[in-house]
């Protein structure tokens, strides 16, 4: 797999970084669930990863290398552990959550260290990946940021469509509630469908 330019590290450790990369992106590839763009085929996590990594870049283009790995990894092998293992209830949507951030954090791990990383290194994107330090983590509020970016670009409509106004506009003010200054503003110049920019409207005047 190809790494774009914009994503690689100069000097001596850019051909462990890339190998890293290349693995994590491997490993996504053999998502069974996929989705279509302009009539390509992807495994949807190894696309997840991708816009991920573009958003992060977008907002931080000279990020660390533990940001842009922690960025590549954040969601590795999420199909693994779907949903519906789990009660649907509040409880069960939490455990799921926070089990999930344990396994992504633990499947990099794995990888990190058979690529060549520190301890150190490994620990930061780890901790990237379990969201801890956040909103103090300068890093952290990146990724979050990003996070939130590729919800609204991609994901908000689907889920629209399928949820309650009221939950979606809970939903919507709190990921608003997370986002630095910067991300709302690139979040206001994306473009949305009718239904959805509604919902966005009603989220930030209150509900």
């Amino acid at each position: 797999m190809t790494i774009p330019e914009s994503f690689k590290l100069g000097g001596r450790d850019s051909a462990r970084f890339e190998a890293a990369i290349r693995r994590f992106d491997e490993t996504n590839a053999h998502d069974p669930n996929v989705e279509v763009v302009a009539g390509v085929t992807h495994a949807r996590e190894l696309l997840y990863a991708q816009r991920l990594t573009d958003w992060v870049l977008k907002l931080s283009p000279d990020a660390s290398e533990e940001l842009r790995l922690a960025a590549r990894c954040q969601h590795i092998c999420r199909w693994m552990i779907p949903r519906s293992n789990y009660p649907m209830t509040r409880a069960g949507y939490l455990k799921w959550r926070n089990d999930l951030k344990v396994f992504h954090a633990e499947k990099a791990g794995l990888i990190l260290g058979e690529a060549g990383y520190s301890a150190d290194v490994i620990t930061r994107v780890q901790d990237l990946n379990l969201k801890k330090n956040f909103p103090s983590d300068p890093d952290s509020r990146v990724l979050e940021d990003a996070l939130c970016l590729v919800f609204l670009q991609y994901q908000f409509a689907e889920l629209a469509a399928k949820s309650e106004d009221a939950k979606m506009i809970n939903a919507l003010q709190k990921s608003w509630k997370k986002m630095t200054p910067m991300a709302r503003e690139e979040a206001l110049r994306l473009t949305y469908g009718a239904k959805e920019k509604e919902l966005l409207e009603r989220a930030l005047a209150g509900g």
